[in-house]
């Protein structure tokens, strides 16, 4: 990194201070998940009802659990009212336009719920580790996201971020999981052990990431993730208890 990236107001987030010891056990993680999703369930008829617009973003280390996280938050939910968007690298037409318009295009309409499975913010992950941006574009970044995200959070709509945390330890243990069983081993590419070699520099520039753009209308929430129920159920309590506090006021009238 050239330089800094100041940070924003709002709470300080450091991968470092996560506790990635935290467990739950399966007879309470069984319990607790099926109360959140029913939650869920009742919290996805209010956003039709109120035709509001929600957005949750997701992203991590690789096999941090993102997928099954997603899983789990969507296993009840209507599958008309919601979009799961697995986003990779932009294609050819992709490219010859701002790196944001991509994700304008998959925001949810009135009523909806849009899921980014890694998001706009490879701009300040990968592609400035892998060279796929410049300084100049990475420098950059953090003021049109923050500009991004307030058009968004001033037009109604819930921005959720969350970020799923697992050591470089449980890391290893995991690829060599995934590669050992035939309906997973797909997961697992070249470039993700190429990005093993660089956990420590993806640990350094996501700090710099949350310290620049977790804000009050689109906030991170970092999850520790070495414990896979752990982390579906403490993503799943922070959107229950954001939506449930989230104002019936932020609707619209989409007829």
């Amino acid at each position: 990194m050239e330089k800094p990236i100041a940070e924003v107001p709002g709470r300080p987030l450091v991968i470092e201070d996560l506790d990635l010891s935290l467990k739950l056990k399966r007879p309470e993680y069984e319990t607790e998940l099926l109360n959140l999703q029913t939650d869920m369930v009742r919290l996805q008829r209010r956003i039709v009802d109120y035709q509001q617009r929600i957005v949750f973003v997701f992203e991590g280390m690789d096999a941090a659990g993102k997928g099954g996280a997603i899983k789990r938050l969507t296993q009840f939910l209507d599958p008309r009212g919601l979009d799961v968007h697995a986003i990779g690298a932009p294609n050819e037409q992709e490219n010859r336009h701002h790196y944001l318009r991509r994700f304008w295009l998959r925001l949810p309409m009135c009523g909806r719920i849009s899921i980014f499975d890694r998001s706009w913010y490879g701009r300040m992950m990968v592609e400035p580790i892998e060279g796929f941006c410049t300084p100049e574009e990475y420098h950059r970044a953090p003021h049109e996201i923050r500009s991004f995200e307030q058009i968004l959070a001033d037009d109604d709509y819930c921005i959720l971020k969350f970020w799923l945390h697992i050591d470089a330890e449980e890391q290893l243990k995991r690829f060599k999981a995934r590669e050992k069983d035939p309906l997973k081993k797909w997961k697992m590419t070249d470039e993700d052990w190429r990005n093993r070699e660089k956990f420590d520099l993806y640990v350094k520039y996501a700090n710099a990431m949350f310290a620049a753009t977790n804000t009050p209308y689109a906030p991170w929430f970092l999850i520790p993730a070495n414990n896979k129920p752990y982390a579906r159920v403490a993503v799943l309590k922070h959107i229950v208890q954001v939506l449930n506090e989230w104002n019936v006021d932020n609707s619209h009238d989409c007829k």
